[in-house]
């Protein structure tokens, strides 16, 4: 019986060496990151300039839908931008109060968004029959970026103070603590006026949520317990790992590692050098979940034609058979270019080769007007024509960090975030006394 190359240890990798970039690779870096920020910047929707859940242009049929989470991340690109000199930072707040004034203007359930929205009418675009109200995850990537934002527009004048105010109430309004259901031990993710609880989704460790539960212990006026956080998140029956894959240990999450989005959505604000809690070192997860994901389509255990050293990186994305979450362990021959770009302060030197893979190799087929296309398939010769809010935001703001470390500093200096994080135990570089 032939042995599962993804239990094996023989593959070994080259010692690890101190990566630099050049001149060339810091203008390819600027020119993914200034091109794929169009999405937000030129293709945001026009009346309340939250950024289009997906660019399709074969289907033009959801044009006015919205995103929450998705804007967030657009935020945080507005901010990047004006830090590089793409737009000025009276264009930014011009948009920004665009954004922030149309979220003040809209329903909300306990404080919580939506997951998407009409951006004409605000009205609640219903993901199903019962999904139809808020959605907490989505709220925690929105008030990621506004953070982001209120930190960074940060003068003494009428129109940044506006802002700042703005996105205060509409942080400070959020009830986090109602998701914990009746001062339950766990979060929900989603509740609705007309549904209540019935979707029934607790938040429970290793995903994409971590945020959820740091915000939760740093709001100001609705936070949850503490114990909400061990006795939920912390307990989750995926959470603590502990195993090797490819030879790699994963201190936390699924089997593998799971989709590449678990080590960005949560850390795009959220500095993961140097956390760490009772549970893990967070730093150390994503960097061996990178190494787990890559290493799995070097070793191409379903020998998926195009994958190898430079052509990596599985995550939920567009796909032939449409949207899904791939993974080592739910593998179909789908990489979504987001997966290994937004890895880059994981590991620089194999994102930067993927990226010019990307680029140089395959870029007739998966360059486009907003950056790089969701997905490709190179054994069904299939290629994307869409883009997602979700899937651009991360490469522009992950990209970011590792180059400047802007957005990590903007967040992780929120008091509000300080005091949480030491709520629930946390270690990090940020809290250390001054």
């Amino acid at each position: 019986m032939r042995q599962d190359p993804r239990q094996s240890g023989t593959h070994s990798a080259k010692a690890a060496k101190p990566f630099r970039l050049t001149k060339s690779d810091e203008a390819l870096l600027e020119l993914v990151q200034r091109q794929t920020f169009r999405y937000f910047w030129d293709f945001a929707h026009p009346h309340c300039g939250l950024a289009r859940d997906r660019s399709d242009p074969k289907s033009q049929d959801k044009i006015d839908v919205v995103v929450s989470g998705g804007s967030g991340f657009g935020v945080m690109a507005i901010v990047v931008a004006v830090e590089r000199g793409w737009i000025t930072r009276e264009q930014a707040v011009e948009r920004l109060t665009t954004i922030i004034d149309f979220l003040f203007s809209i329903p909300c359930y306990h404080g919580v968004m939506p997951h998407m929205l009409n951006g004409n009418t605000g009205n609640v675009i219903h993901l199903g029959r019962k999904d139809d109200g808020g959605d907490l995850v989505e709220t925690a990537f929105l008030v990621v970026g506004l953070l982001c934002a209120r930190q960074y527009f940060n003068r003494d004048n009428a129109v940044e103070s506006h802002l700042r105010q703005i996105i205060n109430w509409f942080w400070e309004e959020t009830e986090w603590d109602w998701h914990a259901r009746d001062g339950g031990n766990v979060l929900y993710w989603h509740w609705s006026p007309n549904n209540g609880w019935a979707m029934n989704f607790e938040l429970r460790g290793w995903n994409e949520a971590l945020i959820t539960y740091v915000l939760g212990a740093s709001s100001p006026r609705y936070p949850i317990n503490p114990d909400v956080y061990h006795k939920g998140w912390a307990e989750g029956r995926k959470f603590t790992n502990g195993r090797r894959y490819y030879d790699i240990e994963l201190p936390l999450g699924p089997d593998y590692g799971g989709p590449m989005f678990f080590a960005h959505y949560s850390f795009l604000g959220l500095d993961p050098r140097g956390l760490k809690d009772r549970y893990a070192d967070y730093w150390q997860q994503n960097v061996q979940h990178v190494r787990i994901n890559r290493e799995h389509c070097v070793r191409n255990p379903n020998g998926f034609a195009g994958y190898g050293e430079h052509a990596w990186g599985l995550t939920s994305c567009d796909g032939p058979d449409g949207y899904g979450a791939y993974a080592p362990d739910s593998d179909a021959g789908v990489i979504a270019p987001t997966a290994a770009l937004s890895s880059m302060p994981y590991a620089p030197d194999h994102s930067l080769a993927a990226l010019k893979h990307f680029h140089g190799t395959l870029g007739h087929q998966l360059w486009r007007d907003y950056g790089f296309v969701d997905g490709f398939c190179e054994s069904r010769g299939w290629y994307a024509d869409t883009h997602l809010a979700i899937d651009q935001g991360p490469i522009i703001i992950m990209i970011e960090n590792y180059r400047t470390g802007l957005l990590w500093n903007l967040f992780m200096s929120c008091p509000e975030i300080q005091h949480g994080l030491r709520r629930l135990g946390f270690e990090s570089p940020h809290l250390a006394a001054k």
